[in-house]
Formats: structure tokens, sequence, C-alpha cells
């Protein structure tokens, strides 16, 4: 079994992954901040660091799925193989720090490792709206993701919100992160895991 949670920068996606993890004994794969070699370069410079680090997530979040088809053992993923093409990429376009050419090659590149990448059982998506997120990367205190701006966490929530509304590579559940706080309160933790046991189950309903 595989289960991916996708969600924007400070929606909480690490910690959620690790709870979810230990409540029921699956196995995390992280996106790790401090082993990547291009992240803090990135935000010094978005436009020389977009595309060598875009290839580096998509690599590293391949090379995690792909464990999925040798263990029998499931699998909980912080954040999905998807997310790069369908939000980072196409924001850092946009915004002129990916030009048409890289964005065109890295879909492409995309694509390509797609077909033979299994799709999550269950994606989970953390809807948090940017006044959340920017008070969690406050909070986490980082210090190169300080200057990301509310306008860049604005487009990004922007793609997230087209590309969940048109997803379709499995079963997706939404979570609405507005007032839940499943880090001091358990019983917004519980509802989160009743909500994802719920959707299991009716999976294996299904089958």
């Amino acid at each position: 079994m595989y289960i991916a949670i996708a969600g924007n920068i400070g929606s909480g996606k690490t910690t959620l992954t690790g709870k979810l993890a230990e409540h029921f004994g699956w196995e995390p794969r992280y996106e790790s901040a401090d082993d990547n070699p291009y992240l803090e370069d990135f935000y010094e410079d978005m436009s020389k660091w977009a595309f060598p680090l875009q290839i580096y997530f998509l690599n590293s979040r391949y090379r995690q799925v792909m464990e999925v088809s040798r263990t029998e053992q499931p699998i909980i993923q912080d954040r999905s193989l998807y997310e790069d093409a369908h939000i980072f990429s196409r924001q850092l376009n946009a915004d002129g720090h990916l030009t048409d050419r890289d964005a065109e090659c890295f879909k492409s590149v995309f694509d390509s490792v797609t077909e033979t990448a299994p799709a999550p059982d269950l994606l989970i998506y953390l809807r948090t709206s940017v006044p959340q997120l920017l008070d969690h990367i406050r909070k986490r205190g980082r210090e190169y993701e300080q200057s990301i701006s509310r306008a860049y966490l604005t487009g990004l929530n922007e793609y997230y919100e087209e590309w969940i509304s048109n997803y379709d590579s499995g079963k997706l559940l939404i979570i609405d992160m507005e007032d839940k706080d499943f880090v001091e309160n358990s019983a917004d933790l519980q509802q989160i895991i009743g909500s994802i046991d719920a959707e299991l189950h009716a999976q294996k309903a299904r089958v």
C-alpha cells in the first residue's frame, strides 16, 4: 500500500507523515530539507537554481515511489511525485524563474517517469490557508524559508486547487486544515485518522 500526503510549504505534511506512520505502522518517506544540496541556494537565487532543484526533487521522489514495488511494507510519502510538475514548476515558470524551455523539458521528464511509477492508493491533500502557511513557516524557523513571500504561497495554493480539482489518478482525501492543530490537539489528529480509516476501509470493501 502506498499513501502520499500533498500540500503547500508549511502545511504540516512532514509532521503528519510521522504521526500517521507511527499510528498505522507505515514506513515513512520524507522530503528531507537538510540533505538537499540545492534548497538554500534556491531561496537565494531562484532563477539560477530552479531547474536543478526540480530535477533533484523529481528524482528523489521517484526513487521513493519505486520502493513500493519492492516491499510489502505500507509506505507513506511526505509530498507526492506529482507536485513538482503540477504545482512548483508551473509557479516558477509563471514567476519567470524557470524558462519555458526548462519547464517543457522538466514536464517531459516527469511524463516519462510517471509512466512507470505507481499512483498512490490514497492521496491526502492538506488544504491550508496562506496565513496558516506563513505562521507555520515562521514558527519552524528555517532561516532560508523566511524570505518566502505571501504572493508565492498564494500562487502555489491556486495551482494546488486546480490540480486537486482535476486529480483522477486514484482515491483522494481532502483535509481542511482551517482551525485544525493536530500537533497540540489530539482530537484533531484522531479526526484525521478516522477520515483516513474510513477511506481505507472503503477501498477494501470495493476490492
